[in-house]
């Protein structure tokens, strides 16, 4: 599918706005303001989960659903000398932090630093050369003291960002920090877009959810799924393209950017829904891989599943290249196939649905 301007415009706007877990507001605001238009109601809960409603009178609910929150840091301690110490705020990787500018969330507006490290030439003598751990990645912000970091508006419990923004690469991917899983809340904004666009009637109640705090335990969308109690629910996040190099496709499996989405196989992945994706994909010739996940699939689609006595529940996964880095890399293509093929299985659904295996 061709993405329309609004749409892409929307996407730029939502990735480059900053989405820490639990600081998720700036993004969440950029993403109610896309969808209300599409759905007949906007909803918040305490936590900062937001999802748009379409038919919220109807008995038989249906959730579609992504996360909101990216990867990021905590400032942790403060040096006499000035320099920043931190830890983690979902699944940062220390790895990639030496040399990387930041922006630290303060009191008094963002301030910029960087992640220092020593120079090639003081390293490469020492045998037991140093490897960034979060003992010893550091953040620089031009302070000389710890008074005058504070003066900058920087305490103990600041978050941290990175700023790298979003540009497409080579007219085929998307590339930037936080495709994980804002890219989710684009797709299913697509769909309640497509919807209200195509004039499609639905005979229950959709919620279209992005649901905070995925990176730290699922913790959002254990919470809304309380809150909505739906019937059904059909997630989407990312999961890894296996095809770059260091990875092992006998224990990630095989999955691939630009060969369209990924339907998990998993406990929690209810078979009537998987099922029903499949086909939808078979019947619209929407190009689809399958993946498996042995205990848990990782995602929010556990947490839907696990709720209110078990909701029937399936994963529809985005591949994507260099997860928790700042150069996420999605196919275009997929994207516009997740999107359709979450949009075909919607109009397929019906209340009369046999959830039970038996």
């Amino acid at each position: 599918m061709k993405f329309e301007k609004k749409s892409l415009k929307f996407l730029e706007k939502y990735l480059n706005t900053s989405s820490p877990t639990g600081y998720e507001h700036e993004g969440q605001k950029v993403w109610m303001n896309y969808i209300t238009p599409y759905v007949d109601k906007v909803e918040v809960d305490h936590y900062g989960t937001c999802y748009g409603i379409i038919n919220p009178e109807a008995e038989f609910k249906v959730v579609i659903e992504a996360h909101a929150d990216e990867i990021s840091w905590y400032v942790n301690y403060i040096t006499d000398d000035g320099l920043i110490y931190v830890i983690r705020n979902g699944g940062s990787d220390q790895t990639i932090a030496p040399s990387k500018v930041v922006h630290i969330h303060g009191e008094k507006g963002i301030v910029k630093g960087v992640f220092g490290w020593p120079a090639i030439h003081t390293r490469s003598a020492n045998q037991n050369e140093p490897t960034p751990k979060i003992e010893n990645i550091f953040i620089d912000c031009g302070a000389t003291s710890k008074k005058e970091v504070e003066e900058l508006g920087i305490f103990v419990g600041c978050m941290i960002t990175y700023p790298d923004e979003f540009f497409e690469m080579n007219d085929r991917y998307f590339v930037c920090r936080a495709l994980d899983n804002r890219i989710g809340g684009f797709m299913i904004a697509e769909v309640a877009r497509l919807l209200k666009e195509n004039k499609k009637q639905i005979p229950f109640g959709l919620y279209i959810t992005n649901s905070v705090q995925e990176e730290v335990g699922l913790y959002g969308a254990d919470m809304i799924a309380d809150t909505i109690k739906p019937n059904i629910a059909i997630v989407t996040d990312v999961t890894h393209d296996t095809t770059t190099p260091m990875i092992e496709k006998k224990k990630e499996g095989d999955q691939k950017c630009g060969d369209g989405p990924v339907v998990f196989f998993a406990p929690s992945v209810h078979h009537t829904i998987r099922e029903l994706i499949i086909d939808t994909a078979k019947t619209r010739q929407i190009p689809f891989q399958r993946a498996a996940a042995s205990r848990a699939t990782g995602t929010d689609t556990d947490a839907f599943a696990h709720s209110n006595g078990g909701v029937p529940s399936a994963l529809i996964s985005l591949p994507l290249r260099y997860m928790h880095t700042t150069v996420e890399m999605v196919s275009k293509e997929d994207v516009g196939n997740v999107i359709q093929l979450i949009y075909e299985t919607i109009l397929r659904i019906t209340p009369e649905m046999k959830l039970k295996y038996h």
